[in-house]
C-alpha cells in the first residue's frame, strides 16, 4: 500500500448489512421484510419469530454493526485514511434506501460497499447488488444525481478475516477439558442454502457441484486446520457442515446439518467438538440460536463437550483488513499496480462480478457488476 493513505477515486464506504429487529413490537414486521413478496402468513412469521423473543426481541447484528462501525473509523484515523463510513440495511432501519439518500446530500459521488458476507452465492453478493440496484431506482425516482456505486471483493480468504477465527478455535481448543482436547473434532459451520444455489454461486466457470460457495469455505476450513495444526502440533480432524435452514422441506439444501454431525460424531466415539462458524462475520441471531442454543442443547443431550469459537466481528485485524481491500480497490480504479492480498488455493476473487455470477431465480438489476445498469 502506498506510504499516503489516499481512497481516490472513492469518497465514502458503506456498511451494508441485512438488518434485524432492535425491540418485541420489531419482530414480525421485520420478518415481513426479509419475506416480502412470499405470501407467508403472519402467524407463520409469529412462530418464526420465537427465536427473537427468546432474546427479548433484539437481534444483536445493529449492536455488532455499530461496534464495526466504530472500529473502521478508529482504525480509518488511525492510520490517516480520510474516508466517511456510513451504514444501511436490507431488511430494518437504517435501510439502504434512506443510507444512500443521506450520502447523496452529503455530497459523496463514489462509493465503495463492504457487505457483511464474505463468499459468493446469491444472498450473500447478488442479492445486495440488487437491493442496491433498488435504491438507486428509488432515488433516480426523486430526481436525485445517482452516485456510482462499487463492492469491494469477496474477502473470506484474507488474513485479517482469516487470523481473528483461528485464534478462536484454538481458545477454544484450550477451554475443553485437558483429556479430549486433543481428540476435539472441528466443526466449521456456515449458512446452508439450497444446492442449486449453491451449484449456480460464483461466476459462471465455477458452477458445478457446491459451485464456489461450497470451494470457498473448504478453502478457509483447510487454511484455519492448517494453522492450528502448524500452532498447536495437533492435527485435529475436521469437516464442513451446515445451519440454519428454512426452505421447504422437499428443496434439497446443503447437508449435514450441524445437528446432525454432532448424533453422528458422538456415534463416531469423538470426544469433543469445536463448532467454528466461519461462514458469519459477527454472532448475530443464526450463531447465538442455531449453535449457542439448539446445537449445544443436542450436545448436552449427547454428553458431548462442545465448545463454539467466534465470529471476526470487530476485531482490529478486520477493521485493518477492510482499510487494506479499499486501498487496493482505489489503487485499481486509479490504474496503480498493486497485488491483492489473499491466502489458501483460490486467491483473490473479482472486482466486478461478471454477467452470469450468483444467478437470482428471476432476473432483476443488479449494481455494481458488469451486468448493471448503473455504470
Amino acid at each position: 500500500m502506498p506510504d499516503v493513505l489516499d481512497a481516490t477515486p472513492y469518497d465514502a464506504l458503506l456498511l451494508l448489512s441485512f438488518g434485524g429487529p432492535e425491540g418485541p413490537d420489531d419482530v414480525v414486521p421485520f420478518l415481513e421484510n426479509v419475506t416480502r413478496g412470499r405470501g407467508i402468513p403472519k402467524e407463520r412469521l409469529k412462530e418464526v419469530g420465537q427465536h427473537y423473543f427468546l432474546f427479548g426481541g433484539v437481534s444483536p447484528i445493529n449492536d455488532q454493526n455499530r461496534a464495526l462501525l466504530d472500529a473502521l473509523r478508529k482504525d480509518f484515523a488511525d492510520h490517516g485514511l480520510d474516508l466517511p463510513v456510513y451504514w444501511g440495511n436490507r431488511n430494518w432501519a437504517p435501510y439502504l434506501t434512506d443510507t444512500l439518500r443521506e450520502m447523496v446530500a452529503d455530497g459523496r459521488r463514489r462509493i465503495l460497499v463492504l457487505a457483511t458476507s464474505a463468499y459468493a452465492s446469491y444472498s450473500g453478493c447478488r442479492q445486495y447488488r440488487e437491493n442496491l440496484a433498488d435504491s438507486l431506482a428509488a432515488l433516480q425516482a426523486e430526481g436525485l444525481d445517482l452516485p456510482k456505486v462499487d463492492k469491494l471483493r469477496h474477502y473470506f480468504n484474507h488474513p485479517g478475516f482469516l487470523e481473528p477465527m483461528i485464534d478462536g478455535v484454538i481458545e477454544s481448543l484450550a477451554d475443553l477439558p485437558e483429556d479430549v482436547r486433543d481428540g476435539a473434532h472441528l466443526a466449521f459451520s456456515t449458512h446452508s442454502i439450497p444446492t442449486a444455489a449453491a451449484d449456480s454461486s460464483g461466476p459462471v466457470e465455477d458452477h458445478r457441484d457446491g459451485g464456489a460457495y461450497v470451494e470457498e469455505h473448504l478453502d478457509v476450513a483447510r487454511l484455519i486446520a492448517a494453522a492450528i495444526r502448524e500452532r498447536t502440533g495437533v492435527d485435529h480432524p475436521w469437516q464442513l457442515v451446515y445451519q440454519s435452514r428454512s426452505g421447504a422441506p422437499h428443496i434439497p439444501w446443503l447437508e449435514p446439518d450441524i445437528c446432525d454431525h454432532l448424533e453422528e460424531r458422538h456415534a463416531a466415539g469423538v470426544p469433543a467438538v469445536v463448532m467454528a462458524p466461519i461462514g458469519f462475520v459477527s454472532d448475530h441471531m443464526e450463531v447465538l440460536y442455531d449453535l449457542d442454543t439448539e446445537a449445544t442443547a443436542r450436545a448436552a443431550e449427547l454428553g458431548l463437550p462442545v465448545r463454539r469459537s467466534a465470529t471476526v466481528g470487530a476485531d482490529p485485524r478486520f477493521a485493518a483488513a477492510i482499510r487494506e481491500l479499499v486501498l487496493e480497490r482505489a489503487a485499481v480504479e486509479s490504474g496503480r499496480q498493486v497485488t491483492p492480498c489473499a491466502l489458501g488455493a483460490l486467491g483473490a476473487g473479482h472486482n466486478l462480478c461478471p454477467v452470469g455470477c450468483c444467478p437470482a431465480r428471476a432476473p432483476r438489476p443488479a449494481a455494481a457488476g458488469a451486468d448493471s445498469p448503473y455504470a
